[in-house]
Order: C-alpha cells, then structure tokens, then sequence
C-alpha cells in the first residue's frame, strides 16, 4: 500500500510564485502532494508553464496575475486561489522586492514599493486568507537573515520590512493559535537565484560569511516552507527559521 503523501488534499497559494525561491516552493508542495496557486505580477508566461506543470503531476494548480503592493491585488489573489483550489489550508507569503541603494537616495516611489509590496502586502494577504484557513491551516512569511542584521550599506529599507515580518509572525501566532492555525517565518540567506546571483558582483563578498561556503539553493528554502506547512511542524508557530548556511553564525 502506497503511503499518502504530507500534503495530500491540502491546497496553498504562493506570492510571486512563478520564478526563484517561489517557483521551488510551489514545486515542492506540489510534489508532497498539495494543489497550488500562485501568483504573479509580469511573468505570465512562466507562471503558465508552472501551473502546467504541476497539473502534469496529477495536480490542480492556477496562475493569477495579482500586483502584491496594490491594495486590490492580496485579495485577488486570495478569492482566486479559493475559487481555483475549492479552499485554501496553506498561505506563501513569498512576493517581495529588493531595495538596493542607499536610503538617502531612495525616492518616495521606492520607499512606497518596498513597504508596500514587502509588508503591506503580506499583511493584506494574511487578513483575506483568514477567513478561508481552519484548524490545521499554515502561514508562513518568507523574511531574510538580513531582518536580524545589516552587515553591509544599501538595504537599510529592505531590512526593515523584512524585520517588521517578524514582529507580525509573533503578534499573529498568538491570535490564531487557539484557531490550531501556526505561523511561520522562514529567513533565507544568500539564495542562488536571478535578484542574487551566485556569481554575481556581491558573491565574493556574501560568500565570505557563510560558514558552508556556498550560496544556498531555492530548493533549499522550499524544503524549509515545505516542513513547516506539513504534519510535522502542528506545534511549531510564533518561530523564525534561519537557512543562511550559517551567514548568521
């Protein structure tokens, strides 16, 4: 008899799922067994040929084109995800945005889109996945080690909605958690992927601190979001998980 898988009939919407650390993230849960959404701002055509590919695996899956920093966008996404999957047990918040210049030099418009698309738009999200996740329903936030510290100039903003993450992890976990609803944060460090290159300009630099000598890999963070979304993490929540290779160290 062919055990079940640890996702089986569970239904999740990822943020900004349709490349990088997304993408690994709606193909691991896809692979463990659960029906995907995910969302995209310009990438449809790779958003497409996702979703294919996750109903090739026996799967329902959706793409839904949804601008995470609007204010219309979260929600959106979150009917969308409800009305392609039949519910929803299992929220990515995956969608962000880099910031990299100093911040005397951001412009209005820059610092808007970093919180608005970092934080604002995970806290929208969360609030229209709400009523839609029961006992046993997953939020996880994708965060950075740079929430904790800020080795280098140039992501002083960035940082800062990546922290605020955190504080919105802890306050969260406590309202939901008599709901049997755990929430997450996951914290990648440097991640081979096309926003940070393994060999690009800043490698030598990241590669210096991390004690695995390596960039980390989106499949890397996935196996991460895929643990805390499945049976074995039901008494995890109010929790950061660092996946630095020990950057943080």
């Amino acid at each position: 008899m062919t055990a079940s898988l640890p996702l089986s009939g569970k239904r999740a919407l990822v943020t900004g799922g349709a490349r990088g650390i997304g993408a690994a993230i709606v193909r691991q849960l896809a692979a463990d067994g659960a029906d995907v959404a995910i969302t995209y701002e310009k990438s449809a055509e790779k958003a497409e040929a996702l979703a294919a590919e996750i109903r090739a695996l026996g799967r329902k899956a959706v793409a839904v084109q949804a601008d995470a920093g609007s204010v219309e966008g979260p929600k959106k996404a979150v009917e969308a995800a409800v009305s392609g999957l039949g519910g929803l047990d299992i929220l990515v918040n995956n969608a962000g945005i880099a910031g990299g210049s100093l911040f005397a030099d951001q412009s209005l418009a820059d610092i808007d889109a970093l919180i608005n698309v970092n934080f604002r738009g995970v806290v929208l999200t969360t609030q229209a996945a709400l009523p839609h996740l029961g006992e046993g329903g997953r939020i996880i936030s994708i965060s950075s080690v740079l929430a904790d510290r800020v080795p280098f100039p140039g992501v002083t903003l960035y940082s800062a909605t990546k922290s605020a993450l955190q504080a919105f992890t802890l306050g969260l976990s406590r309202e939901l958690g008599a709901q049997g609803i755990t929430v997450n944060l996951v914290k990648p460090g440097a991640t081979d992927t096309d926003m940070n290159p393994a060999d690009g300009p800043n490698a030598p630099t990241m590669l210096s601190g991390i004690s695995l000598g390596r960039y980390g890999q989106p499949s890397d963070i996935a196996s991460a979001v895929a643990f805390l979304a499945g049976p074995g993490a039901a008494y995890i929540t109010g929790t950061s998980i660092l996946v630095d290779g020990g950057i943080g160290a």
